[in-house]
């Protein structure tokens, strides 16, 4: 039996009804909005009018703020416009909209890293609650992140990677304590994986088997050397020094050369493989244990290629911090913009860490860009297994397997040890972002601010 055909009120009503359909696209097709009208009463034909009215609108507003943005990037790649000014407050991770800037990489470690791990979902994560907000003691929100142990043996983990990219900016962490321990790996750094080494990498928290020393490394492509560049008063530290080196045709150790590790490019004659261009802080308290025992602290890198050049502090007691930093955090989630207080690098103690990249140096500043923040937490792998034996001897005696320093670490770890769930975790306080404001150069070479 054929449906019956509705008659009356019902049909009518069913006979009028709007279709939207949208479909991102380019300049030339910013979408489209399909109106369907069965019936042409005078309500239907102004409501027609006015969607397309809005949809004219929105349309040319996205042209606008499109070819707003091309213009801008022209001018910036052509040097009309440079990032000379003062800081400006991009980004505030914090508390409950801290995950909001990040996307959860799920699947195994890479190649790379080679961890004893696998990466989770937000969703494993947040079922497993190896990631929550949670409050201190004073009522502050932070940021919760470890890992879990699994039945086949390599632990659960997060790995974040941001979801915005830069090109520049002054990235600060406050962070209340870090993963900590034999075989734990954590990690807080800028890259962009996709077209690694060429687009770089900045470590700027890295610890291995409980080191207490912070470094941070860059990893380029080739050409990027700081040799003759850096003077020994751009910065407290030093560069991490290098000997031991396998002889190319023998195989043995070479003693005889002791090198800096000052060239960037990641098979640099040498260095160890991907070894990079690294600083070695003057302390041996700025990362791990010593830290995690002074409440935490705050590490800071500066990417400015305008002015030539990349550095990195850490702060750490909070009571050595300087007053211009501290306001900067505490006044960062304010709505209030005017009562915001901006980061000024310049008034605080030299850096422990200076690269020169840009013009007149051994580095070109096209050696980074495209970077996002990527923060993780690995266990074992190449680096923290390789070095297992010699870092942690009492761990490796207890689980040796077959003198395989990997194998070793590994069994540490699955074997889910209490020092795990007490020490291989973060809590942080948040991330702030901030960029240089852009400003236009003039004949005269004089900035007028945008």
């Amino acid at each position: 039996m054929p449906p019956r055909e509705e008659t009356g009120l019902l049909a009518k009503e069913q006979s009028s009804y709007l279709e939207y359909k949208s479909r991102p696209s380019d300049f030339e097709d910013i979408g489209d909005i399909t109106l369907t009208l069965s019936s042409s009463s005078p309500f239907q034909r102004r409501l027609h009018r006015l969607l397309r009215n809005v949809a004219i609108i929105i349309s040319s507003s996205l042209v606008v703020v499109s070819l707003r943005h091309i213009l801008q990037r022209t001018e910036i790649q052509s040097g009309i416009l440079v990032p000379s000014g003062p800081y400006r407050l991009v980004e505030v991770h914090e508390g409950s909209t801290f995950f909001d800037y990040y996307d959860f990489y799920e699947g195994p470690d890479s190649l790379g890293s080679a961890g004893y791990n696998v990466y989770v979902s937000k969703e494993d994560a947040e079922h497993s609650r190896i990631v929550d907000v949670i409050r201190d003691d004073s009522g502050e929100e932070l940021v919760y992140m470890s890992s879990a142990a699994t039945k086949d043996g390599p632990r659960n983990s997060i790995r974040l990677e941001g979801k915005r990219r830069f090109e520049r900016g002054l990235f600060l962490l406050d962070v209340r304590h870090m993963p900590n321990g034999p075989g734990v790996w954590p990690a807080f750094w800028l890259t962009d994986e996709a077209a690694w080494p060429r687009n770089g990498e900045v470590d700027i928290l890295e610890g291995v088997n409980g080191m207490t020393t912070v470094k941070t490394a860059l990893h380029t492509s080739n050409e990027c050397d700081m040799y003759a560049h850096v003077a020994s008063y751009d910065m407290t530290g030093d560069w991490e020094w290098i000997t031991g080196i396998p002889d190319t045709f023998t195989g043995q150790p070479n003693f005889k050369i002791v090198k800096p590790a000052d060239n960037c490019w990641v098979m640099a004659q040498h260095q160890w493989a991907n070894e990079g261009c690294t600083a070695v802080h003057n302390r041996n308290n700025t990362i791990g244990g010593p830290v995690n025992d002074a409440g935490g602290g705050v590490y800071a890198l500066e990417w400015d290629p305008q002015n030539h050049y990349i550095k990195s502090w850490v702060f750490s007691p909070r009571e050595d911090m300087p007053h211009n930093l501290i306001q900067a955090i505490e006044t960062a989630g304010l709505t209030d913009v005017s009562k915001r207080v901006i980061p000024d690098p310049r008034s605080w103690r030299l850096p422990y860490a200076y690269f020169a990249i840009g013009e007149t140096t051994g580095c070109s500043a096209d050696h980074f860009k495209n970077m996002r923040i990527v923060f993780n937490l690995a266990f074992c792998g190449n680096v923290a297994g390789n070095r297992f034996t010699t870092e942690c001897p009492t761990e490796a005696k207890q689980f040796n397997v077959s003198n395989d320093p990997v194998k070793t670490c590994e069994a540490y770890i699955a074997s889910d040890p209490k020092a795990l769930k007490e020490e291989a975790f973060w809590k942080i306080r948040g991330v702030y972002v901030y960029e240089r404001e852009l400003e236009k150069k003039t004949m005269m070479g004089e900035d007028s601010q945008q």
